[in-house]
């Protein structure tokens, strides 16, 4: 069973997401802000990190770059509502900076499960 690493700081968002993913047979480990990714990381292996952008405490721009940094061949799928006009922007610097997929908020869960296939099966 693959493991997901799924951080968002909106509860019911990391809930719905959560539990569609437990459906589609993935377990989840759940984090509410980029702070706490790399140990959960560094314990639990996940083989794809799904991470918000807009967080509090530590955003997901600064998250994906630790992450790359560590892990350089963890999947990243960033997603973002990004607040009206900026949420693309966000999302294509994800892509910069390694992420390497991106959502725009707000997304049909068979999409982000789509993703994770794809990026997992490599």
């Amino acid at each position: 069973m693959a493991k997901v690493l799924l951080v968002d700081d909106d509860d019911t968002v990391l809930y719905s997401l959560s539990r569609a993913l437990k459906q589609a047979g993935y377990e989840v480990l759940e984090a509410s802000n980029g702070l706490a990714v790399v140990d959960i990381i560094s314990k639990n292996q996940p083989d794809i990190l799904v991470t918000d952008l807009i967080m509090p405490e530590q955003e997901g721009i600064s998250t994906i770059t630790k992450v790359k940094e560590l892990y350089p061949d963890l999947p990243i799928i960033a997603i973002s509502g990004g607040g009206r006009n900026l949420g693309s922007d966000f999302l294509d610097i994800a892509m910069y900076i390694g992420a390497n997929a991106t959502l725009a908020k707000p997304f049909d869960e068979s999409e982000l499960i789509a993703l994770i296939e794809k990026h997992i099966s490599h």
